[in-house]
């Protein structure tokens, strides 16, 4: 069943009108009428199943009828990447991470960071695009920029900095499961500086790697979500 987003969307709503935008995407790409019946969420783990009463230049009219709400996933998974130069690598990960379930996107700036700058509105829809093809119901929480030392002052739970220095550092795949919120620290492309790695260390973040290869920061992140999910079923398994 096809899905879309509809951010305001409530358990108690009954009758909606649709976006202009949505409303042409339907009727002239996937051809629906009156009477066929297609999936909302708010991206909040609510999903209505509604069917198309009315037809209009306006907008189409959808009258629900029934809905679900999801529970938020106990394990939950924060990346702070530092954005790309390119902002299509950047816009490729997040796709890719929404797909396979992120929760929570922090872009870092560092002091190496060649974008300083990114447009949220845009990265944005790239997520609720991802959202409705992967058929998710929680859309990932993409956060301000945030300085490389804020953000890690103000982590919570479980996190870990992958970095290309020297140094004591565990590998991705031999991290123990764990429960509730983690976080993955990505750097730019020329990594995260001396200094950026010695505040971290002073604030007690565990340091990890990657294997043997040097990889491109949307690889490093993409990499972070996939070994998420095998301690996520590591800790299922528990």
């Amino acid at each position: 069943m096809d899905l879309f987003y509809q951010a305001s969307l409530t358990a108690e709503d009954q009758h909606w009108k649709i976006s202009r935008e949505e409303s042409r995407h339907i009727e002239k790409v996937l051809r629906k009428t009156v009477g066929d019946t297609i999936a909302f969420t708010n991206g909040r783990g609510l999903v209505h199943q509604a069917t198309i009463c009315q037809i209009a230049s306006s907008g189409i009219e959808v009258a629900s009828q029934k809905h679900q709400q999801h529970s938020l996933p106990s394990n939950r998974l924060h990346i702070g990447i530092a954005p790309t130069k390119n902002i299509d690598r950047l816009e490729w990960f997040l796709e890719k991470a929404t797909e396979l379930g992120i929760h929570q996107i922090t872009p870092l700036l560092c002091d190496r960071s060649e974008r300083k700058v990114v447009k949220p509105e845009r990265l944005q829809k790239v997520l609720i695009r991802a959202l409705k093809q992967s058929q998710r119901y929680f859309l990932p929480h993409l956060h301000p920029m945030q300085r490389f030392k804020d953000f890690v002052t103000q982590l919570e739970g479980p996190a870990f900095m992958a970095h290309c220095a020297d140094g004591d550092k565990s590998g991705i795949w031999d991290l123990p499961p764990g429960k509730g919120s983690m976080c993955f620290l990505i750097g730019p492309e020329g990594d995260f500086s001396t200094a950026e790695i010695e505040w971290a260390e002073q604030h007690r973040l565990p340091m990890i790697h990657m294997g043997e290869s040097r990889l491109r920061t949307e690889t490093a992140a993409l990499l972070a979500v996939s070994a998420f999910h095998r301690l996520e079923q590591q800790n299922h398994k528990q």
